[in-house]
């Protein structure tokens, strides 16, 4: 694809076809720590049997095969062979439990489950089995539930067996009932508009929804992700984000099917195996939330480790603090990282910085310009009019990204995606006079002090530079005169300790006296979603909890 060309219509199995043609025996997945190593062909010919494999099981074009796994082999495989048969993959947040593992069966109305044993406290095999008891009872693939009328089959990820489940190897050997003519008919009868993937909204307000994407929108969208991080073969990208979120299996795994650069993939996050990684491989990318890379830059043993091989990647998923950026464009290497702003909604990416983004300024303290072939405006919330250069208002786009809507909600698809195409973010930000966009945080996150807006991000990007500030988040706390007032939760680098008034004295005479954080605390950690989301809804209750008086 050529820059003039904005999007192509080809299906995910196709890209995957294109890519493998192109460089064979080049890496395509890499796990460090489980000395495990594919090459595109070997890829492709695994992908094949698992695709043909559930053909054989009787997996049909449209039904939907949910994964319940943390990043383990065979799940970015699997990803490509419910797409080349024209299944939907539906991905399910690692940290959810029984009570959220049962609506989102019931809700999507799924009738495949791939699953692992399990996660931190969570026995998954256990809650499968409390929530579906005829499991245990029932012949394979013949599953008939009462809870859930719609699923047929259980499957496990992995080797081991499990009383009603199908394993991985048992799906992959049944490929063989499959003939080449039969695998390729169903391919070609499918669509690159048909629905690929769906993923939960992760819930921090009301029930989760499941965005419905396309081929076509998350495959281009992948692209020129891939293009604006000037992807080639010869990369290498290091991915320690969840593949059950777009961050994972868009941004980061559809970024290097488009462009044949490895997948240098963790299982499940942690910095002394990202910086392993990145070292024994020798990455050129690596992608994270800016906790993430917090965690990586203050590890004790981050001097230890060569980053003289990284040139980008992303820093995104939520508010990229400045310093936290400057620090990794100068301490790791990356002059080249970038950062997408979008929502799963828009497949995820609205906007990005580029790789050769002229200006450092820019680069830290934006989420760039909008994407080729998508439509970025700052919409009044009020009147829906576009907003003047520099006046805040709510992140909206239209294009090829904007989702097919949620799964059997019409009423909330109609809310988020307005009669002009609009498909509004929630997100407050402002565009300059050279059309690059600024986050200023979420419209529910958007303190009123009296009359007077504060915008939590311009707040926490102060605060950051404070010395001795590792981290800090600044959420509304009711009072009783200005209807509420800022307050900040602050996590310290080791070896410091400051009190409430350090941070309140730093502010003042610098900002704005209505902006100074009336409350401060001090904490060792945030409320996180399992993709590194911070919760500042129970940030707010906490503060609500810890000043209730104001």
């Amino acid at each position: 694809m050529s820059r003039s060309e904005v999007t192509r219509e080809v299906t995910l199995g196709q890209l995957l076809d294109e890519i493998t043609a192109k460089c064979p025996d080049n890496d395509a997945v890499v796990y460090v720590d489980r000395n495990y190593r594919q090459t595109w062909r070997e890829f492709k010919e695994t992908v094949d049997d698992i695709a043909k494999g559930l053909m054989a099981m009787g997996v049909r074009r449209g039904e939907k095969v949910a994964v319940w796994a943390t990043n383990v082999p065979h799940w970015v495989a699997l990803q490509f062979a419910t797409a080349k048969i024209g299944a939907i993959l539906l991905t399910i947040n690692t940290n959810y439990k029984s009570t959220e593992i049962d609506y989102i069966i019931r809700q999507s109305e799924t009738e495949n489950i791939f699953l692992i044993d399990g996660c931190r406290d969570t026995d998954y095999v256990k809650t499968i089995y409390e929530l579906i008891p005829e499991l245990k009872a029932q012949p394979r693939g013949m599953l008939r539930s009462e809870r859930y009328p719609h699923l047929r089959r259980v499957m496990f990820l992995g080797s081991e067996k499990h009383r009603g489940m199908f394993s991985m190897p048992e799906v992959m050997s049944m490929s063989c009932q499959v003939t080449e003519e039969e695998y390729l008919e169903r391919q070609n009868g499918l669509s690159c508009y048909d629905v690929v993937n769906m993923q939960y909204t992760s819930g921090t307000t009301g029930f989760p929804k499941g965005v419905m994407l396309t081929h076509h929108n998350i495959g281009n969208n992948g692209y020129w992700i891939g293009l604006n991080q000037n992807f080639k073969p010869e990369d290498r990208v290091c991915l320690p984000v969840p593949l059950f979120h777009c961050f994972g299996c868009v941004l980061g795994v559809l970024s290097c099917v488009n462009h044949g650069s490895a997948m240098v993939i963790l299982e499940e996050y942690d910095p002394l195996i990202v910086m392993t990684s990145v070292e024994k491989e020798r990455c050129t990318a690596l992608y994270g939330v800016p906790t993430m890379f917090i965690s990586v830059m203050e590890h004790k043993l981050f001097d230890k480790f060569d980053f003289s091989t990284l040139r980008t990647g992303i820093m995104a998923g939520s508010p990229c603090p400045t310093k936290t950026m400057e620090e990794a464009v100068k301490r790791m290497n990356m002059k080249e990282v970038t950062i997408v702003f979008g929502l799963t909604e828009s497949s995820p990416g609205m906007t990005q910085t580029l790789y050769s983004e002229p200006s450092i300024e820019k680069k830290c303290s934006t989420v760039g310009r909008a994407m080729a072939g998508v439509e970025v405006e700052i919409l009044d919330p009020e009147t829906g009019e576009i907003c003047e250069i520099g006046t805040p208002g709510e992140f909206c786009c239209r294009g090829y990204n904007v989702m097919k809507g949620y799964y059997n909600m019409p009423e909330e698809t109609a809310k988020a995606i307005d009669e002009r195409g609009w498909l509004h973010s929630g997100d407050i930000g402002v565009k300059d006079r050279d059309g690059y966009f600024s986050v200023t945080g979420r419209i529910k996150d958007l303190i009123i002090r009296g009359g007077e807006n504060i915008y939590p991000k311009e707040l926490e990007d102060f605060i950051h530079h404070i010395e001795g500030v590792n981290d800090v988040q600044v959420v509304g706390v009711p009072d009783p005169k200005y209807g509420e007032v800022p307050g900040a939760f602050v996590i310290l680098k080791n070896g410091y300790d400051l009190t409430p008034a350090d941070i309140q004295d730093h502010c003042r005479g610098k900002i704005a006296k209505y902006k100074i954080p009336v409350h401060v605390a001090f904490v060792k950690e945030y409320p996180l979603t399992a993709s590194g989301k911070i919760q500042k809804f129970k940030l707010r209750e906490l503060s609500a909890q810890m000043w209730p008086k104001g």
